[in-house]
Parts: C-alpha cells; sequence; structure tokens
C-alpha cells in the first residue's frame, strides 16, 4: 500500500492535582480554548473539550506522528503554564500525575461527544470517582 491512512479517536480525561475543583466556571471557556489550540497546534484536531472543575474529557483525532503520552504531556503542561501564567485563579494550578485515553470508533463517536458535552448533567447524577470507575470497569481495567 503506497499511502498510509489513520483515523483514530481519543477520548482522553485527566483531572487536577488532588481532585481540586480550580477549573471554575468563569475560567473554562478560556481554558478548553486554550487546551483545543494546543492539540490542533500538535496536529489533534479536536471534536471536544468540556469537564467539570475537577476533571477535564477531550475528544480528538490522534497525530499517528505522536504518541498519546506526548501529546497528554504537552496539553497538561502548556496548559498548567498558561494558567499560571495569566493568574486565572489564585493559587498555583497543577494537573493530577496520569490521564486515562480511550480509542472511540467511529460510529461510538457521536455517543462519546454527546457523553463529553453533557458532563454537567452527568455529574449532577454522579461523580468523578464513580465515572471513573465506571470506565475501569467498562474497559476490563480493574
Amino acid at each position: 500500500m503506497p499511502h498510509s491512512f489513520n483515523r483514530i479517536w481519543l477520548h482522553t480525561i485527566w483531572a487536577t492535582k488532588e481532585r481540586q475543583p480550580l477549573i471554575k466556571p468563569e475560567i473554562e471557556h478560556k481554558v478548553y480554548k486554550f487546551m483545543r489550540e494546543q492539540l490542533k497546534q500538535i496536529g489533534c484536531p479536536v471534536r471536544i473539550i468540556n469537564g467539570m472543575p475537577d476533571h477535564v474529557h477531550c475528544l480528538f483525532l490522534l497525530n499517528p506522528q505522536k504518541s498519546v503520552t506526548e501529546i497528554v504531556k504537552q496539553v497538561k503542561g502548556s496548559t498548567s503554564h498558561f494558567i499560571n501564567e495569566q493568574n486565572l485563579i489564585p493559587q498555583k494550578f497543577a494537573w493530577q500525575t496520569g490521564y486515562a485515553a480511550y480509542s472511540v470508533s467511529e460510529s461510538q463517536q457521536e455517543k462519546v461527544f454527546q457523553y463529553i458535552k453533557t458532563q454537567k448533567q452527568h455529574h449532577s447524577l454522579k461523580t468523578f470517582q464513580q465515572e471513573f470507575d465506571e470506565f475501569l470497569k467498562a474497559y476490563s481495567l480493574k
């Protein structure tokens, strides 16, 4: 085959350090916009970014020339720097170590998009920990 073709959607999730509710509604638009720009710059078109004050969900296409770890490290690091440099919150901002990343088939992309879009409604019914435990169970990681 003379050409390569990749279309791998990723659903990534990461939390603020100690799950502190630091991404308040008044700054979330700036934070998500910055994340979107970072992902775009590293060749990962974004479908949606949304979350809660203590965690973020992203759905984007994987740049096949980058590892998932590289991408997440770049976005988390640059976003922390941005939040601190812009003094968007009174205390020092940091992300918790680690992340979750799941591949999403093309046929399930809309379902994941809707799930991320409705994070605030979703979390009025369950906590981040309950959600995370469900992800672990669904992906046979626990």
